[in-house]
């Protein structure tokens, strides 16, 4: 009996042991003992130090969206000015036609004014010096009817006076159609020039329809927006979307994390060895680039809470790649 009450003990220890370590939430810190302490080890995901992210431009005030006709396949290896991305010219070529038309037509226009500017500028001098001659000549007259009668010198003035008002009326009349003239001649040449610099704004447009990429690296294409799938060709985007990512594979780093109890143990610039889940047998140095200064949630479904850490690689090596699983070691000093 007591032999019975004894395996059974056994039994339920066991069971009790094998419970306490299938309990240990997934995601959590692993640690283990190397004979000399406790040694942290967290999960994490390899990224780019250095990503280029291709933006939809806005391409002036008229385009507010542009179609792809051209784009690299996802995942192909690029070089710093590689053409990666080309955007649908045909509205830009339509608009510049139409301006250029309108351009035409304005200097025609302008060219019209000017001739009529200078013939009515003439017509308008011709007068004048009509009115001017009248003017003298009425002078004359008056200054010689110092001898006549009274009468006839009063004619004679008020003939003077009235020469002498058509006289100033055409002055005036030169003097403000001089600027309203100016005034319709500059209107004009605004036109022609607010057409000139559309014209020169949408040729300049033309280069930045062929994409280039900013830097060497991994061309990876982005998802559309409204479809949820890889952006291809066809696809229309209006400016501010985010067409595809380039990061440089030159240098990596980790972004992982460390549970809040183990937050004090580590350091920035501390040591860390970094384990790809592909190649578990080969490590690769890195150290703490960043430890971040907030405490959040590890994700919706745990309660375990965490601060975000990166670790920088410190040697590039070809077979590290964005998105690769790793495990991270925080060695102690």
């Amino acid at each position: 009996m007591k032999t019975t009450f004894k395996k059974t003990n056994i039994l339920l220890l066991g069971i009790l042991i094998l419970l306490v370590g299938c309990g240990k939430k997934s995601g959590e810190a692993t640690e283990a003992n190397d004979g000399k302490g406790t040694k942290i080890i967290e999960t994490g995901e390899l990224a780019a130090i250095d990503t280029r992210s291709i933006i939809m431009q806005h391409y002036g005030r008229y385009w507010y969206q542009m179609k792809i006709i051209g784009i690299l396949k996802h995942g192909s290896i690029v070089q710093e000015g590689d053409s990666i991305i080309q955007l649908d010219a045909t509205e830009i070529k339509k608009y510049i036609i139409d301006r250029e038309s309108q351009l035409e037509t304005q200097r025609a226009v302008l060219e019209k004014i000017q001739v009529n500017q200078s013939n009515r500028e003439s017509d308008l001098e011709l007068t004048l010096n009509s009115e001017l001659a009248s003017y003298n000549l009425k002078k004359l007259e008056l200054e010689s009817t110092r001898f006549e009668s009274e009468r006839t010198k009063k004619i004679k003035q008020l003939e003077f006076e009235q020469a002498k008002i058509s006289l100033k009326k055409v002055k005036e009349q030169k003097d403000l159609n001089k600027t309203i003239a100016a005034d319709e001649l500059k209107i004009e040449k605004i036109k022609l020039i607010q057409l000139q610099n559309e014209i020169k704004s949408a040729y300049d447009i033309l280069p930045s329809l062929t994409i280039r990429s900013p830097i060497s690296g991994i061309f990876q294409i982005e998802k559309n927006r409204r479809t949820g799938e890889m952006i291809k060709i066809g696809d229309e985007l209006y400016g501010g979307n985010t067409i595809a990512n380039v990061p440089d594979l030159t240098w990596m780093k980790v972004n992982t994390c460390i549970s809040e109890n183990d937050f004090l143990k580590i350091k920035l610039g501390q040591k860390v060895i970094v384990r790809l889940d592909a190649l578990p047998k080969v490590t690769f140095e890195g150290k703490i680039n960043y430890i971040g200064k907030l405490c959040h949630l590890k994700d919706e479904k745990s309660h375990q809470k965490i601060f975000d850490v990166e670790v920088k690689l410190l040697k590039p090596d070809e077979r590290l790649k964005p998105g690769m699983t790793v495990s991270c070691e925080y060695i102690k000093d």
